[in-house]
């Protein structure tokens, strides 16, 4: 398997160096030269394959020969090794429960997967790697890619990891599990937007200098060994779907859209989906264009469900190319609504008394826009994607519930430690000084 620049201007690589690369040199994201079918055998028998042996066969198309067999059984064991359970909620609505991981979210299954093969690749001999010994990943957070990606890559040898968040616009349990790791993980405050630090993870990546002297690489959606093992879930879903003659409609809470696009990647693979539903927050470029066909990023606004707080989410553009640029065929399979803070608190609230389901912000927009959803189309039932644990936004999440949230126990200890991390205006150059002194050529 091959992988094209989105821009169209670099030469294609294969999984490992698109990997290694994160983004290719014109700026654009890889997209594979094809999108694999997934076997008919293995759909209509779904039930009967283990997780593992699904997650090898959707993912062994797009790694090709770049890791062995054996190698790539590993990675993938290792990387769902935790339960994705689907919930009944109403008689018309389930829950897949994506945060059952090491740090209670849906990024758990891209960071594991993508840490694994980076790691993988970094100590085989690949040529400009030995040269500058180290790779450092970059990544920018709106919320829980921080956590994830930290505890992923923690103490992975000959990796050190930087990541960017926006000052007071993640919550205080992002915060710690994204902080108080140290060793070989650096958390940057900056003071901005989440737009603000993909901005400077964005710059640099194309400045000269760092790239002369570093080996960057991002761990960001915008990696495809980050992006595209997120189809795993969808086909776990599916599994459990009862009725086999009449698939989900599927509501995914969207910010950067990786998420959403690597389902419609599996639903093109040959997994059967009714229909998706992008549930925003009054970030709402996606919504409008749906409407408008007038692609207008935005400066993001801050909301309760921070980890969608995305102005210009960068994986739309994938989403476009699954359907080369044809809107009518786009619209087909995907719809877009923008839930408001006021309407998420108002979900939370209902559907934890009525039906004894304690959803988180981000999920609680996916459950509204399925519900409004359903609400036109009502023979159908649907599956909501509910992607960390509500603990995660236990300070939005009591006050509206009134009741307490539990703390699980995997994240009791962390939630003491003390915070370690550098203030940053949200400049290029700052990040640039700070990466060349981390790495000592500065």
């Amino acid at each position: 398997m091959q992988y094209f620049s989105t821009n169209h201007q670099s030469p294609e690589v294969d999984f490992k160096q698109a990997t290694i690369n994160g983004q290719a040199p014109d700026k654009g994201l890889y997209f594979p030269e094809r999108i694999p079918a997934i076997s008919k055998e293995l759909i209509e028998n779904i039930t009967q394959y283990s997780n593992e042996e699904i997650a090898y066969q959707v993912m062994k198309p797009y790694v090709g020969d770049t890791i062995p067999e054996a190698e790539l059984r590993r990675i993938v064991g290792e990387t769902i090794h935790f339960d994705i359970p689907l919930v009944k909620v109403t008689d018309a609505i389930y829950a897949l429960e994506l945060y059952h991981g090491p740090t209670l979210a849906f990024k758990d299954v891209g960071a594991r997967f993508m840490s694994r093969c980076l790691g993988y690749f970094v100590n085989q001999s690949t040529p400009g790697l030995a040269k500058k010994k180290k790779v450092t990943v970059l990544v920018a957070t709106s919320g829980d890619t921080g956590g994830a990606v930290a505890n992923g890559f923690y103490e992975v040898e000959g990796i050190e990891v930087v990541i960017l968040y926006p000052s007071g616009k993640v919550s205080s349990v992002q915060e710690k599990q994204l902080t108080t790791l140290g060793k070989n993980i650096h958390a940057l405050e900056i003071e901005g937007s989440f737009d603000d630090c993909q901005q400077m993870v964005k710059q640099a990546f194309t400045d000269e200098v760092l790239s002369q002297q570093l080996f960057l690489t991002s761990a960001n959606s915008i990696n495809v060994a980050r992006w595209l093992p997120q189809q795993l879930y969808y086909f776990f879903a599916y599994k459990q779907w009862a009725d086999k003659l009449h698939p989900p409609v599927i509501s995914v809470p969207s910010g950067n859209f990786g998420n959403i696009c690597a389902g419609i990647l599996a639903l093109r693979s040959g997994l059967p989906v009714q229909h998706f539903i992008a549930a925003c927050n009054a970030n709402d470029v996606v919504p409008q264009f749906m409407q408008t066909q007038q692609y207008l990023p935005k400066e993001s606004v801050a909301t309760i469900s921070n980890a969608m707080d995305v102005g210009n989410p960068s994986n739309f553009i994938r989403i476009l190319e699954i359907f080369q640029h044809q809107f009518a065929d786009l619209e087909n399979v995907l719809s877009s609504c923008s839930i408001s803070d006021a309407a998420t608190k108002a979900t939370l609230q209902s559907v934890y008394q009525k039906n004894n389901y304690l959803l988180d912000p981000h999920g609680a927009v996916g459950f509204l826009g399925l519900e409004q959803y359903l609400q036109s189309h009502p023979d159908l039932k649907g599956i909501v994607l509910e992607t960390a644990h509500p603990v995660k936004f236990y300070d939005v999440v009591e006050p509206v519930i009134g009741d307490l949230v539990p703390i699980p126990d995997s994240i009791q200890h962390q939630l003491s430690l003390q915070k370690k991390s550098v203030k940053m205006e949200a400049k290029g150059e700052l990040l640039k000084r700070f990466l060349l002194e981390l790495s000592g050529s500065q």
